[in-house]
């Protein structure tokens, strides 16, 4: 091989959650060892540009670095507001810079693994060959896992909704905060936009994360975000006195586009891979399954990540169809499950766990004839 044209064993194009998860697993697991590994990614992650949080019973695979977890949260709907006890779960919470330095320490440590920055051009599985384009740079690989996404193309009436969020996390100057509390979704905001809610996670009496939230086909103009969390801290957290520490602003695709997993030895992770809840935009966990999926065909088994059911597919696409043609208000529909079923059923079913009579009993709390036109048309699309 020449030295223009490197070769290694994995590639993995993207430092996000996905592709640091898997790298992170890899070296768990031993299936590192002997293996030339190429990380790519634009730029060193410096920045606590994003905050991951994810219900999860017991300790996952990045215990270490949860920086905060609730046995309690709030909801707050249409003329219902009830604080729940979700244990066995815990609502937890990573940061992003707590994630990437956790990462890169133990990346650092093996010298079979190289990181590489810039921009990849390129990238193609054919001809017995699998490669990309690193500025222009010809690099091969035995197998490419790719988490760069890029937006589907829809057809057969898809369905695609963004949630489109931004948070700021603010301190007061006099203790305001339950830190044992935090606030899951609170729905009493205005609905003029779409589907739109807002959540608090406490760090201390006096500094809490406060994300406003939309689920909608549009982003809002930078100073809407804005105004939608000044009203909130102003007139249901009744905060007259703060700072703004931090800001974070993120898009995440919920949408039951069928993501390309595989092009040959093209693995796509992450959300490329179709890892988000098409329903809901949770993702951290559903990458932890699908790196597992991974890590069993790297060590001898099948080499595919894992993806939901049919089952839940439908699911998904019956409740996109719902809010993306507004046949139910989205604030209706979550606070019908939260009223009528108990948290653990509500988190089984969006984690793809529930069973077929516990999923009976949660659809059967919804409003009827909205579901039941969408899921009439979601079958025949199929």
């Amino acid at each position: 091989m020449s030295a223009q044209s490197p070769h290694y064993d994995y590639i993995i194009a993207g430092a996000g959650a996905a592709g640091l998860s898997l790298l992170v697993q890899l070296t768990r697991a031993g299936l590192s060892s002997h293996k030339k590994i190429l990380l790519i990614d634009k730029a060193p992650k410096t920045l606590n540009d994003r905050t991951w949080c994810f219900w999860e019973q017991g300790e996952g695979p990045f215990e270490e670095i949860v920086f905060r977890k609730w046995n309690r949260l709030w909801y707050h709907g249409e003329n219902f507001s009830r604080l729940l006890n979700v244990s066995p779960y815990a609502y937890k919470m990573i940061r992003g810079i707590d994630f990437y330095k956790y990462c890169f320490d133990i990346i650092e440590e093996q010298k079979e693994i190289t990181v590489a920055y810039g921009d990849i051009t390129g990238m193609y599985s054919r001809g017995g060959e699998t490669g990309l384009c690193l500025d222009n740079r010809k690099i091969t690989a035995d197998k490419i896992f790719s988490s760069i996404y890029t937006q589907p193309v829809l057809k057969n009436r898809e369905h695609f909704l963004q949630q489109h969020f931004k948070g700021w996390i603010i301190k007061t100057a006099e203790p305001h905060f339950n830190p044992q509390e935090a606030t899951l979704m609170d729905f009493r905001v205005a609905q003029r936009h779409g589907t739109t809610f807002v959540y608090v996670m406490p760090f201390s009496t006096t500094e809490a994360l406060v994300e406003y939230t939309l689920f909608t086909e549009d982003l809002l103009l930078p100073h809407q975000y804005d105004e939608g969390l000044k009203d909130y801290i102003k007139n249901f957290l009744h905060c007259p006195d703060y700072q703004v520490v931090e800001k974070e602003f993120g898009v995440i695709p919920m949408t039951n586009y069928r993501f390309p997993v595989r092009q040959g030895n093209i693995i796509r992770i992450g959300t490329a891979g179709g890892q988000t809840k098409a329903s809901s935009g949770y993702t951290f966990r559903f990458i932890q399954k699908s790196t597992g999926a991974l890590l069993n065909g790297l060590s001898g088994g099948l080499l595919q990540p894992s993806s939901p059911s049919l089952r839940y597919r439908f699911y998904d696409s019956v409740l996109l169809n719902v809010l993306a043609t507004q046949k139910a208000a989205g604030a209706t529909i979550f606070s019908e499950l939260f009223k009528k079923n108990p948290p653990h059923r509500i988190f089984r079913f969006l984690d793809n766990e529930s069973t077929l009579p516990d999923d009976i009993r949660l659809i059967s709390t919804l409003p009827v004839w909205p579901f039941l036109q969408a899921g009439f048309q979601e079958i025949f699309r199929l």
